[in-house]
Formats: C-alpha cells, structure tokens, sequence
C-alpha cells in the first residue's frame, strides 16, 4: 500500500499495468512508458524513469539474495527520458513483465543509503507516518489516518472489535471465533474464496522420504477435505497445486489427493517401511498450525504412520526450514501470482539462499519443462514427484464493525482495499 509496481494483475492473474504500461519487441527487450498516476513520492518528488532503473539496479546488486536471483537475467536497465525505461534481459523470457511487481524507490534516497526498512518512502495509496507500539498510515487521496495494531491473542482482538476499540480484523482468527462474530449485532463478516496455498514439504534428501511411495503415502493419510470443511474459515477448499485451478497457468485437471489411509499403509509396506513409520514434523507455536498438526496427527495413525510434532518459535523454525534441518514442515505461500513460483521452489539450482528449493529436489526432466515455461506439464510433474503435500487453499475473512463500509477481502489476504475503506459518522 506504500509503493507502487509498474506492474500489478488482472483477475486471471495476468500482467496488467500499473505505473506503466511497455512494448516488448522481443522476448528479450521491453520498454515502459510511465503513466501519470502514483508519479509523486510521499517525499514530495516526482517518479521517473531514473527512479526505476535504480531500484532494479539495486536488487541486481544484492548477492546470494533471492530477489538477485529473480533478476538476475537483466542484462541493463536504462532510463531513456523522464517517463520510459527500457530493459535489456540476457536471455529471452516471455514472462518478464510479470516480474516487475517491486515497489519503486526514489533514487535519491537508494542513494544515499536511506533506512527504507524504518521510514518508508513509496508513490502508493498510503503513506508512512509513524511505527511505535503501532504502524500509522495516512490516505494521501483524503487525510484518513489508519492504525494497525499488532494484538497476538485472538480472544483480545475480538473483544477489541466487540468493545469498538478496533474497526476491523482480517484474518488469523479460529474459525469458532469467525462464526460467532457473524452472529453479533455489532459486527458483519464478510468471507471470500482463498488462493494462498498450504502445504507440508518434504526433505527429498532423507533417507525415508526420497522414496515417492513413502511421500505417497503421507498424502493419502490426509483428510483435507474434512479440514477445511470442519476447522478452517468459509471459502477454504482442498489444493492441489500452488496455483488455483482458475489461474492462467493453473492445472485443473489435478484432483486433491483422497483420504485413504488403507491404501497409504500398503504403499508403505510395499517400499519395505517398517510400521509405524516415524517422522517429525515442524511447524511454528502459533495456536491455529499446532492445532491443524494435531489433526493431521491423529488421521495419519491408520495409515501406520507416527507424526511427532516440534512447534518451535517462528526464528528456529524459519531458520531450520531454510537449513534442510527437517523431515516435514508446514507453511504457506501468500500472494504468489506467476508460475515462476516453480522454478523459484522446484528448480534444482535454485536452493536456499538463491531460492526456496528447500526440500533440495532434483529432477532433470522438471528443470526441463519449467525452462520451456510448460506450466501445465509443470504443475503435471510436480504432482507426480511430490515434493510437497498439497493442502489447501485457506479461504479469506474480514470482520469489522456496522459502521464501516467500502472494505471487502482479497482471495490473498493483501490489504488493499485499505485505499477505499470508509467509517459512517455518527448522526
């Protein structure tokens, strides 16, 4: 909400304009024309073309980053006058212009090494007014000052709404909490079907694990459907691939994986698995994702398999998700719109630190197909390798109070719509 992109996504999640509009006369050369909307930085300067290149040329400059890694295929970022820059990639990539989803800085202050991190300074709808105990912003269209505030227990937050001390959540709430907020006076909840994609990974270099029956097997001593019915919020729905079926490059032709536990036990005594099988999974302390571990628990002791469960605090865990220190772990991919997601997860050079290959899968022909950019085939190839379990797609919420209009939730969670919330004066 703080910067803007020269490139945002339609509803089919297809590169769309945002700052700019671009030509490309080949795959290998793009040139954008900066518009007139969002051209003013919050500092009060203008945003060119200069502001651009500078931005891109200073992720180019990271090293051993991911971000240096997703451009490293630019050869040269040229601002040609105040509204056009041009890009030149090292090789052709028909789907560069989707990438271009990084928030313009002002060159100035990349300059001059500005604490970006702590004071902000963007061309987006809001802007930076202060970060103490609470992150203020302010509308720049009207003056409306928003206050977000951090409340880690989920009673606290509802009571807050209740008491008219906070005019809206979004999201990370129990679902039991969810469904008695819409029975309040005071309050409406708004529900949307949800694209961010959950999953359990899988450490392919285990000894156990390597082993597509035992991975197999995992999936099938899930009852995903049966969570997302009884646990999770309206508009989840079982996954089968990180993007949705009604993305551009979704595959609907993948169903989500049934729950048979029978057929999930002989996979395992087919691959010569003593029963139970043992394995840890990892996941964060928060209340909801120890919850769903321990579901998940219990439904996979018919299929012969012992789940122990680590919840480690969020440092530690990220930190051993990153590091292969893991049998299984959980987490969830949040606003992912192109399919380079695959390669950025998938592709065997792509490895922790410049990538999130964490559970180290290599597999010539998968490299292959996401090099051609076969999404379909992609999407087809991973679900036969199954380096991750396919979960869910958590669906979206917003509950707020009677008096506050113009704010529904995005199917990513994004909190966009901030741009065009409204609070009815008392009469």
């Amino acid at each position: 909400m703080i910067y803007r992109s020269l490139v945002d996504f339609d509803a089919q999640f297809r590169a769309a304009p945002a700052l700019a509009t671009w030509v490309c006369a080949d795959d290998a050369h793009c040139r954008f024309t900066l518009g007139e909307d969002g051209r003013k930085f919050h500092d009060g300067t203008r945003l060119t073309a200069e502001d651009v290149a500078a931005t891109y040329n200073s992720l180019r400059a990271l090293k051993d980053t991911p971000l240096a890694a997703e451009f490293a295929n630019i050869a040269e970022v040229k601002a040609v006058d105040e509204n056009t820059v041009d890009f030149t990639l090292k090789s052709a990539d028909s789907q560069f212009p989707a990438r271009l989803i990084i928030g313009i800085l002002p060159a100035g202050l990349i300059a001059r090494n500005h604490d970006f991190a702590r004071h902000p300074v963007g061309s987006g709808a809001l802007k930076f007014v202060a970060w103490k105990r609470a992150l203020t912003l302010e509308r720049v269209a009207d003056g409306q000052r928003i206050t977000l505030e951090e409340v880690r227990d989920p009673t606290v937050r509802v009571l807050k709404l209740l008491r008219g001390e906070a005019d809206l959540l979004q999201g990370d709430l129990p679902p039991e909490l969810v469904a008695d907020l819409k029975t309040r006076p005071e309050t409406r909840v708004l529900e949307s079907p949800g694209t961010n994609y959950s999953y359990l990974g899988f450490n392919m270099q285990d000894p156990v694990l390597r082993d597509v029956n035992v991975r197999r097997a995992v999936t099938l001593a899930i009852d995903r459907e049966a969570i997302a019915r009884q646990v999770l919020v309206g508009g989840s729905r079982s996954a089968t691939a990180i993007l949705p079926p009604e993305h551009w490059a979704g595959n609907a032709a993948l169903k989500p994986a049934p729950y048979e536990p029978e057929i999930a036990r002989a996979l395992l005594t087919q691959a010569g698995v003593k029963l139970p099988l043992r394995l840890v999974y990892k996941t964060s302390t928060d209340a909801q994702r120890v919850r769903l571990a321990t579901i998940m628990q219990a439904q996979m002791r018919p299929a012969g398999i012992e789940l122990e469960i680590r919840s480690l605090d969020w440092g530690t865990f990220y930190d051993d998700v990153k590091h292969g220190k893991f049998q299984l772990y959980g987490l969830t991919w949040v606003g992912i719109k192109t399919p380079e997601i695959y390669r950025f997860a998938f592709r065997g050079d792509h490895a922790p630190p410049v990538g999130a290959n964490r559970g180290h899968l290599q597999d010539a022909e998968l490299d292959a197909l996401i090099d051609r950019q076969d999404w379909q085939a992609v999407t087809a190839r991973v679900d036969a390798l199954l380096p991750y379990v396919s979960l869910w797609y958590e669906g979206q919420f917003a509950a707020m109070r009677r008096d506050v209009t113009d704010y529904a939730p995005a199917p990513d969670g994004n909190w966009d719509a901030l741009a065009t919330i409204k609070k009815r004066s008392e009469q």
